[in-house]
């Protein structure tokens, strides 16, 4: 089968053409291996490969396929994992110099579980310093540009796996979402990443293990294939003590069982952070929240606004930072500027300052609580500006209002976070220029296959296809 029809296929197609005994896993990884070589030097999203080890999985995956061996969900798949994620015997660099030649050992349980499932890990992803930034740019790797525009950013900090999925260079890939590190790429990049509820994706190894704030998600091309890898990675494990079992047995099985949205109850918010949003991307958002109501939902634009989370998230992320590099803090010094100074902003809380920032989050809680007893799904922009200048860290202002505070403008996505709830990002459409615009989907906790159906509907009206290097890639295979 030609390259370029390969790549192009979804990952659940891939899989079921392995199964079938149609292609050769073989055939899948170095097809993916020819559209990273012609993509990732102007992309720069990949910045590991391990191709030998990974033809090595996939002849074990082969021969699996031909003595009838019991086979995975995801068997014989090439993936990227975000090189904050340690993987065994793959270089992971958490984007820091200090780690710039360290091989792991072992596998972070959400590999683990990948591989169980029959994935093959083929790449390492980009990433900002521990993860910590929005723009996805470390001094190891440089910049990882967008498939859309190259003079644009992915957006952070999975925007290395966003990137490599959305241009083909892989079926999907793994990412982790603390504030929106999952989201934002994903809705910059036009794909589909979900954060799920906080205990279903285990992630040890952690620093600090009872934390309900980042979780591993999947970053994919569409709401089914997200299912697909969600469903690997969710389960009860006793190496993470705040891990818990979903109350469904397959994201991926709810989303075939229920195809259709009628009668759900949904809330459109143009602004749930009180900052702002751009006016095409407010119209855009807007339009494919309305364009439900022909499925059969009941849409409703309403006011609600949670912008009072802003300081507790500061808080929290503060305290967090710490947390994470409690190990290294007398390697703080090494520490590039972005991660050097959310650090220090943690040093200075105080015992009075967490007590007071989790008193509004409690409070927080309660107002989308009694929010989802009125409506099944809440929609709002991913992001409230449109992808920016590469070599920007941030964009600093909205509508010629400067922000506040320098994350302030990945808000929409922090703030779910804040109130430990789970969400995806969809592709809601195309901006005159060309550029994707997300739609984040939230709901109750453990409600991932309904945002996820919400998130197909939404994806399949958008228009959204595949990216101008893309296109150009096939049209050149």
């Amino acid at each position: 089968m030609a390259v370029g029809t390969l790549v192009r296929k979804s990952a659940r197609e891939l899989a079921r053409l392995i199964r079938t005994r149609a292609v050769r896993p073989v055939e899948v990884l170095d097809a993916h291996v020819e559209v990273i070589e012609a993509l990732n030097p102007k992309l720069n999203a990949i910045v590991t490969l391990a191709v030998e080890q990974a033809r090595d999985g996939a002849r074990r995956a082969e021969a699996a396929v031909m003595n009838n061996e019991p086979l995975g969900s995801m068997h014989g798949l090439p993936i990227g994992v975000k090189d904050v994620t340690t993987t065994a015997g793959i270089r992971t660099t958490f984007g820091s110099p200090l780690y710039k030649d360290f091989v792991p050992t072992e596998d972070a349980e959400a590999v683990r579980r990948l591989k169980a499932a029959g994935a093959i890990v083929l790449a390492k992803t980009n990433t900002p310093e521990f993860a910590c930034g929005a723009n996805t740019n470390n001094v190891l790797f440089g910049l990882t540009r967008n498939p859309w525009n190259s003079a644009l950013s992915p957006a952070g900090s999975s925007g290395g796996s966003a990137a490599a999925v959305a241009a083909g260079m892989l079926p999907a890939a793994q990412g982790t979402d603390f504030g929106c590190s999952i989201r934002v790429p994903a809705a910059f990049c036009g794909i589909v990443g979900i954060r799920a509820t906080p205990g279903l994706t285990p992630s040890h190894p952690l620093a600090l293990a009872w934390d309900p704030g980042q979780v591993h998600g999947p970053l994919a091309r569409d709401a089914e294939d997200a299912a697909l890898m969600l469903d690997a990675i969710v389960g009860f494990s006793r190496i993470s003590p705040i891990s818990v079992a979903p109350p469904w047995a397959s994201a991926l099985a709810e989303l075939e069982r229920r195809e259709d949205i009628k009668g759900l109850r949904i809330a459109y918010v143009s602004d749930i952070a009180g900052i702002g949003v751009e006016s095409e991307i407010d119209s855009i958002c807007r339009g494919a929240a309305s364009a439900l109501e022909k499925l059969g939902a009941q849409v409703e634009e309403i006011e609600f606004e949670a912008g009072e989370g802003r300081a507790p998230y500061q808080t929290w992320r503060g305290f967090w930072m710490v947390g994470q590099q409690y190990q290294r803090l007398n390697q703080i010094e090494q520490f590039g500027p972005t991660l050097r100074a959310s650090v220090e902003a943690g040093l200075k809380l105080t015992a009075i300052d967490f007590a007071a920032a989790e008193r509004t989050r409690q409070h927080l809680f309660q107002r989308f609580r009694e929010l989802f007893e009125r409506y099944d799904v809440l929609l709002t922009p991913a992001a409230p500006v449109k992808p920016y200048p590469v070599e920007m860290s941030f964009p600093d202002r909205i509508n010629g209002r400067k922000f506040e505070n320098y994350i302030d403008w990945i808000a929409p996505g922090y703030l779910i976070t804040l109130v430990s709830l789970p969400a995806a990002t969809a592709p809601a459409g195309l901006s005159q220029d060309g550029l994707p615009i997300g739609m984040q989907i939230v709901a109750p906790r453990f409600e991932e296959p309904l945002i996820l159906r919400v998130a197909r509907q939404i994806h399949r009206g958008s228009n959204v296809g595949w990216p101008p290097i893309a296109a150009e890639q096939q049209n050149a295979a």
